[in-house]
């Protein structure tokens, strides 16, 4: 392995060993060869863009981990009718693109505002926050297809979106997936105002009903202030954003599991199922904010879930933890190893399935480990 190449430094929660061979592709054709000349190697293939939602073992990747660096966007058609046709490169950084669709008056995206990550990786996940997603504005994606050796670009049908999900994703494993995204393409609406508004914090700190419209530069800076006060944008003097973000993604469950919760647990209907809220669940089984800071980890991995770790000796720091700001986020206090992590994420889960029978769903990539 090729201890120069640390996959620490590619990832926001900074976890990861080495990988035996590093790749950086800056346009589609360089990011086809890359993946061309793994898979002709027989390389196990690991794809990063923003490196926001993964976690990667400590042992490092033993193959090829090919980082998406591709930049830049082009409106392909601009009317009144139809809206504005964007395309965006895989790797460009996803919040700068959302902040040109805002000033360029393309209408959709402004809620998604922070989210970090490259572009490519958004519609794998089905990214969303503050009642969007990109599934309701992607037209297509362009990928490049490892089976069959061929570019195949998807429409929004063919991708097969649910909840934190798609096609894409669903065909990754390990991180390293059937379908190479090269571009995404948006459909957006023209104008300087948001989409309606569909999360209720958000429409009160806009002073707007719930399914109204804001001004969409107005709504981005809202929404900012929001993730940066819950952790989630990036902040270097931060430690709080040293993390994958959401960790566990919100359970959908049928109606008598979710009757079995207390009333004041919140709920929201998902088709004939319900969603639950994951932070709530940590919570109330016991797991506050900043949960493991108390000690070492090896301390805490032998506690009760829920009941901090033992005081550590004098000088020594802690690792890693809940967030101080969100339950939802597992950090990276300095120094932390991705066993540090998972050692958190698997009490938070172990606690909740104790008290509520529910079992969380890690959302982050796992690259080499498991919980």
């Amino acid at each position: 392995m090729n201890a120069q190449t640390s996959l620490s430094s590619l990832t926001t929660l900074e976890v990861g060993g080495p990988a035996r061979n590093y790749v950086v592709a800056t346009t589609e054709a360089e990011i086809i060869a890359a993946v061309k000349a793994a898979d002709a190697g027989g390389e196990p293939l690991l794809i990063i863009g923003g490196g926001s939602n993964l976690v990667i073992s400590d042992e490092g990747f033993d193959g090829t981990v090919l980082k998406i660096a591709s930049r830049g966007f082009v409106a392909n058609s601009e009317d009144s009718c139809g809206g504005a046709s964007v395309v965006v490169q895989a790797g460009h950084d996803w919040d700068d693109f959302v902040h040109q669709t805002v000033l360029h008056a393309w209408s959709g995206l402004e809620a998604l505002s922070g989210v970090p990550g490259s572009a490519g990786a958004t519609p794998v996940q089905n990214v969303g926050a503050y009642g969007c997603e990109v599934a309701q504005t992607i037209a297509a994606v362009r990928t490049w297809d490892r089976e069959k050796n061929a570019v195949h670009t998807f429409t929004n049908y063919e991708l097969n979106f649910g909840y934190r999900d798609s096609l894409l994703k669903q065909t990754t494993v390990n991180g390293s997936p059937r379908y190479v995204v090269l571009t995404v393409e948006f459909q957006l609406l023209l104008g300087r105002m948001s989409a309606p508004v569909k999360y209720a914090e958000l429409a009160r700190r806009l002073d707007v009903e719930v399914g109204k419209r804001a001004n969409s530069l107005e709504l981005r800076r809202t929404v900012l202030a929001l993730r940066a006060s819950k952790g989630m944008v990036l902040d270097p003097a931060d430690r709080d954003t040293f993390s994958t973000g959401s960790f566990f993604t919100n359970p959908i469950v049928p109606a008598e599991v979710a009757a079995t919760l207390p009333e004041t647990a919140p709920r929201w209907p998902a088709g004939d199922l319900v969603k639950l809220s994951a932070a709530w669940l940590i919570e109330h089984a016991g797991f506050s904010k900043g949960w493991g800071l108390a000690g070492e980890l090896s301390a805490a991995t032998s506690g009760a879930a829920g009941t901090a770790a033992a005081q550590p000796d004098a000088g020594t720091p802690p690792r890693a933890s809940l967030s101080t700001k969100h339950t939802l986020a597992i950090t990276n206090r300095g120094g932390a190893q991705a066993e540090d992590i998972l050692a958190i994420a698997r009490q938070v889960r172990s606690g909740v399935e104790r008290q509520f029978g529910i079992t969380l769903v890690p959302e982050p990539v796992l690259v080499g480990c498991s919980l």
